[in-house]
């Protein structure tokens, strides 16, 4: 599973908006300059954060974007899915949509566990989890393995 760069700032741009939630607003701008993202990519992003119900926009001077709901009701999955689609899939179709014959028959249901695996983590954890530092056990136990962390 790749994460896209398109996700990754997405995230971020929500989870900023999360830890700037009593400021108001929060400009395209800001959150460009603060994330180190591209100006013009991240307003494509967030207009399909707008269209997709995560953010609202206001115009004007006083205007930018902030979260449309509260950030502990906002999971990962929802932010990548807005953005990008569903989480897992494999050569761009649905792992449920595939059928294999033969010796690659097997293949399905390994790829039904991983979206299962990769889906209890994105729908577990909040974008408020990851601006309070708090990440859910199951996920603080995963990354605790020393094997998480090497490249093989």
């Amino acid at each position: 599973m790749r994460i896209s760069a398109r996700a990754d700032y997405a995230v971020r741009a929500v989870l900023e908006l999360a830890v700037r939630q009593g400021d108001g607003p929060v400009k395209a701008e800001a959150i460009a300059a603060t994330q180190d993202i591209p100006h013009k990519f991240l307003e494509g992003i967030l207009g399909d954060l707008r269209r997709g119900g995560v953010v609202d926009s206001r115009r004007g001077g006083n205007g930018g974007y902030r979260l449309a709901r509260d950030a502990a009701k906002i999971t990962v999955a929802d932010v990548i899915r807005t953005v990008d689609g569903p989480i897992v899939s494999v050569r761009g179709e649905r792992p449920t949509e595939l059928a294999y014959t033969g010796s690659a028959q097997p293949l399905l249901p390994l790829w039904i566990a991983l979206r299962a695996n990769v889906r209890r983590i994105l729908e577990g954890v909040t974008i408020a989890d990851i601006a309070a530092d708090a990440l859910p056990g199951p996920v603080q136990a995963l990354v605790a393995e020393p094997a998480a962390w090497e490249n093989p």
